[in-house]
């Protein structure tokens, strides 16, 4: 197989992480005979320092022409500390999503027995977690008109949903529990918002299509208690753009760090993959991030590649590896790894010709094989 893929690597520790994304995917690339051209592009906060717009048309055209797209991660405390700015790098990725039509974002959570003692809620809780949440991307409150009244002291922000933009969303989440455990949740806040009210009007609809998969309808803030209290028992949750900002967030410690979650946004003419942690710009250049997410997005983008067989591969690997302790500093303060040594390890041990791997090696800074 062929396909071009955008590397717009970012922010931060963005550069570092993505490219043990592509050192996995070249693996995979090498193992299966398959093709893959990558062509970088400026995003975020280097892109305003070089261009002054942090998504130059060259990128927007770069990702327009490409099969997907491999984001690393943006924002800038220069910009976070400067509330005057006048521009500033998260707004490079909202035009994207928007320009590229990136209506729903996936995220996947679950757990990892060997790290369930890293998680801040108790073992017996979260046990057994694997969720995934589907939010809308491209509506909502984000993208409604916003203003202040001219006297400065009134500030709006509207919400606006269409039937159309919630039954595209809601077809990706249906068809996904169909594929996992047949259970869908809906978050809204239908007992007050009248744009909640037409997602389960929408939804209820769109269920009749889908009579194997069980729907459950919940209020935001009751869905934001039951993930802390009881994460496993939710299989895909569905959800519109700002619940589901608030709710994949929160559902991201489960597990014990964020450098461990990845993330699709599937789009009308592209789809990207990113990792969901920031750009941790203390970390930028130490060689001490996780690449794990990163590395799992790229699993996503073969998997909506209809590579599965690759995608399973690369993350059951993960799991070795995470079994086996071959990990960054921010799961293990004491044994653990370099970033960029995690994605040498996984590269050679999805190289079949590889007999055997030694991690302790890895430990003493030496190459993990004998």
């Amino acid at each position: 197989m062929k396909k071009k893929i955008a590397v717009l690597p970012g922010d931060g520790i963005g550069p570092e992480v993505t490219k043990q994304a592509v050192k996995v995917l070249d693996a995979i690339a090498h193992r299966f005979g398959h093709e893959f051209e990558y062509k970088k592009g400026l995003v975020g906060a280097v892109a305003i320092e070089e261009t002054g717009d942090p998504l130059p048309e060259e990128t927007l055209d770069l990702c327009e022409k490409s099969d997907a797209i491999l984001f690393g991660a943006i924002g800038d405390p220069k910009y976070d500390n400067d509330p005057s700015a006048k521009v500033r790098p998260e707004e490079g990725l909202l035009r994207l999503r928007k320009s590229l039509g990136l209506f729903a974002n996936i995220r996947p959570v679950k757990t990892y027995q060997s790290l369930i003692d890293r998680s801040p809620l108790k073992k017996e809780r979260i046990e057994g977690t694997d969720l995934v949440v589907y939010r809308e991307l491209t509506g909502g409150i984000y993208f409604g008109e916003k203003g202040r009244s001219e006297d400065g002291e009134t500030a709006y922000d509207h919400c606006t949903y269409s039937v159309e933009e919630i039954e595209r969303v809601a077809e990706l989440a249906f068809e996904a529990a169909q594929n996992r455990r047949k259970k869908l949740t809906l978050v809204d806040k239908a007992n007050v918002l009248e744009t909640s009210r037409l997602w389960r009007q929408t939804v209820q609809a769109k269920a009749a299509n889908y009579p194997d998969v069980e729907v459950e309808y919940l209020f935001v803030d009751n869905a934001a208690m039951q993930i802390i209290l009881r994460p496993n028992q939710f299989d895909v949750i569905l959800t519109e753009n700002m619940f589901g900002d608030i709710i994949s967030d929160e559902s991201s410690v489960i597990t014990g760090s964020i450098g461990l979650l990845p993330s699709a946004s599937i789009g009308e003419k592209t789809s990207l993959f990113e990792p969901i942690h920031g750009s941790f710009p203390q970390a930028a250049g130490k060689d001490i991030a996780n690449p794990i997410a990163a590395i799992l997005s790229a699993a996503m983008m073969l998997d909506h590649f209809g590579l599965k067989e690759e995608a399973d591969l690369i993350n059951s690997n993960i799991d070795f590896m995470v079994k086996k302790g071959l990990v960054t500093q921010d799961l293990d303060s004491h044994n653990f790894v370099t970033c960029s040594k995690v994605g040498d390890a996984l590269s050679l041990l999805l190289d079949q010709t590889i007999a055997e791997v030694r991690f302790e090696n890895m430990f003493e800074g030496k190459l993990p094989v004998i």
